[in-house]
């Protein structure tokens, strides 16, 4: 048996300095300068404005942390960071630090041990789900890249190329993307997106230079308090559930098979551990999430989501896996 050491315990403690160094390197737009060959410390210095000593220690820290290569006095992306770090990349998720590391998030983790001790988020009684919390115009601003690949996942699943569902409600919509894409690949789509008033601003915005502006209807207000209207053909509830506790959850389950057609379906996007709550890593941590910022959401199984599903009128509820994402969907049907 290996001697314990405390590296474990000593990367973890420190786990916030690359956190900073990834944001600052994100503000200074550093990935980016040095794809585009701004690659010694003079030259990224000239490019960002810093200081040639800052830039120094930052980007031999990045070194470190495998988000930069460094030969000589060069330095170079790596394969992660070129796809995800880099602007000009179309699978960039620098933008999405601005929500993921958004003040409100970082408090609710600076809370984390009061939080534990209730049993819910520290902040205030709601955290993030207080009644149109400014959070969401942030989340819709930034995390659009992030969602592309389980956006498509979805249009696959339910056929959307080849004429699929045409009248879809979009709860909590957020940035619309989902709903949109649905919408791109089907030309007899219509959308109507829920979500609040000025969330909703933005997803008109993202419909209009989809060129769907006549296909995309907007539905202000709370899931849990509006009328939806009848007739949909598909439901789409994307990273939604995990907010809330299992009765609030089957509530807005019922609400929704009310509204579809006789033979309407539901997509669920959600993170989804396994049986033992610990495997795969990124779905089962993201309990630890909702706990500091919410006051009663967490990440539950597939067969959680299949009791609520099924007591809210689904018979049917199958998992289907989305490639390289750390999400699942679940498709039910009547």
């Amino acid at each position: 048996m290996p001697t314990p050491t405390p590296e474990l315990i000593w990367s973890t403690i420190n786990a916030y300095q690359s956190t900073a160094a990834l944001k600052t390197a994100v503000e200074l737009d550093l990935f980016t300068a040095i794809g585009e060959g701004d690659n010694t410390c003079a030259a990224l210095a000239r490019r960002t404005g810093a200081a040639e000593r800052g830039i120094r220690i930052l980007c031999d820290f990045l070194v470190i942390g495998r988000l930069l290569a460094k030969d000589d006095h060069h330095y170079s992306l790596t394969p992660e960071s070129a796809a995800f770090l880099d602007r000009r990349s179309p699978a960039s998720l620098a933008d999405s630090i601005r929500f993921l590391n958004s003040p409100l998030l970082m408090e609710c983790f600076g809370q984390l041990t009061a939080a534990v001790r209730q049993g819910g988020t520290a902040v205030n009684s709601e955290g993030t789900m207080a009644r149109e919390h400014p959070i969401w115009i942030e989340f819709a601003r930034s995390m659009v890249p992030i969602i592309h690949p389980a956006a498509q996942a979805i249009a696959r699943l339910v056929n959307a190329p080849a004429g699929g569902p045409r009248k879809i409600l979009d709860i909590a919509a957020g940035h619309g993307m989902f709903g949109i894409t649905l919408a791109r690949d089907n030309p007899q789509a219509e959308v109507v997106a829920v979500d609040w008033a000025p969330v909703l601003a933005l997803a008109r915005e993202n419909a209009q230079a989809a060129g769907l502006d006549g296909r995309y209807h907007t539905l202000p207000g709370s899931a849990f308090e509006v009328d939806f209207g009848s007739g949909y053909d598909l439901a789409l509830l994307t990273n939604f559930f995990h907010h809330f506790d299992p009765p609030t959850c089957q509530k807005l389950m019922t609400k929704v098979r009310r509204a579809l057609a006789p033979s309407g379906r539901a997509v669920t996007l959600e993170f989804v551990p396994n049986d033992d709550r610990v495997t795969p890593p990124p779905a089962a941590g993201f309990s630890l999430i909702m706990l500091a910022t919410t006051a009663s959401g967490d990440a539950y199984t597939f067969q959680q989501y299949d009791t609520m599903f099924r007591a809210s009128g689904f018979s049917r509820n199958e998992l289907h896996p989305i490639e390289n994402y750390p999400g699942q969907l679940i498709l039910s049907s009547p």
